[in-house]
């Protein structure tokens, strides 16, 4: 970055195997927040699934669920999945497609593979709402950005700027978010907010940045303070990152089960309206029961910042 990419180091967050969804579980690869780092900008968690061949995993289906204080990012590479929430949004998430929800105090929804899927290949991405914010409405929004030519590559920039290209979509901290590809064998620089710190989050291919090769599934973390960001595809296919980006948060939170918050207080409180049937509405066309919450711990939760 600005002459200096070289010298910074790449932090490489390697992803676990987690089940998502309750009984019908599927398994993703998640690779933030992890024990060394919780926080990338706001961008608070990052799922990797797929490809999947829905005939032999099942798919998605995650019953109708809880949120309160983030926003949930779903971005797909192939497939397609139905979202229903309770303020009775029913959309589709499809490839290339962005499908942006808001909980603020609180939102439920569920989210569910369809019949014409047959390879299941995305990310879950959350975003913490800031102090000031995270109280906000609810609500759900959907963006499909143009693909930007890069001179090797390809960007689909669905929040935030890159490559001469801006999403329309209002975030409540600066955030970028990016679909790239690259041809085989290709370098990329791209202008880059020096003010944000950045995730690289490998889908395929080998790309090296800063020096350092990430292979698929590895999140490739660069902290504030350069200006660009050159990428090389190593491999004889395509490749394909997701890049993630956002000017470090600067607050401590607690992210337990769908909830973010401030204090214990608050995730308990949250938990308990959700078993009482309270505060997050009814998602309607769903057919099963939904997500029961799990048992808190026996100690209080206790916030985090960027960084262990």
């Amino acid at each position: 970055m600005n002459g200096a990419q070289a010298e910074t180091a790449v932090e490489i967050l390697s992803p676990r195997d987690v089940p998502l969804g309750g009984p019908r579980a599927m398994t993703v690869r998640r690779t933030l927040p992890q024990r060394e780092r919780s926080l990338i900008g706001a961008w608070c968690f990052a799922d990797h699934y797929g490809p999947d061949d829905v005939s032999e995993t099942g798919g998605m289906d995650v019953a109708p669920h809880p949120h309160i204080g983030l926003q949930t990012v779903s971005w797909l590479f192939s497939g397609e999945i139905e979202h229903r929430d309770s303020l009775g949004t029913h959309a589709y998430v499809r490839p290339g497609e962005l499908n942006l929800m808001t909980s603020g105090h609180g939102i439920s929804h569920s989210e569910v593979s369809t019949e014409r899927t047959t390879v299941l290949h995305g990310v879950q991405l959350w975003v913490v709402l800031p102090e000031r914010d995270r109280g906000a409405a609810p609500a759900f929004e959907h963006y499909a950005p143009r693909p930007v030519p890069l001179g090797g590559g390809t960007a689909r920039v669905f929040l935030g700027a890159l490559a001469g290209d801006a999403s329309p979509v209002a975030t409540f901290t600066p955030l970028l978010g990016a679909e790239l590809t690259l041809d085989p064998g290709a370098t990329v620089t791209l202008a880059v907010d020096p003010a944000y710190e950045h995730g690289l989050l490998v889908d395929s291919g080998d790309i090296e940045t800063a020096g350092t090769r990430l292979s698929p599934s590895e999140l490739g973390y660069l902290a504030p303070g350069g200006d660009e960001l050159t990428l090389t595809n190593h491999s004889d296919a395509p490749a394909r990152a997701v890049l993630l980006g956002g000017p470090p948060l600067g607050e401590r939170i607690i992210m337990w089960w769908n909830f973010i918050g401030r204090t214990s207080e608050e995730i308990v409180q949250a938990r308990a309206d959700w078993e009482n049937g309270s505060r997050f509405g009814e998602v309607t066309g769903y057919h099963g029961d939904r997500l029961p919450a799990p048992q808190l711990p026996n100690v209080p939760l206790k916030p985090r910042g960027s960084a262990r």
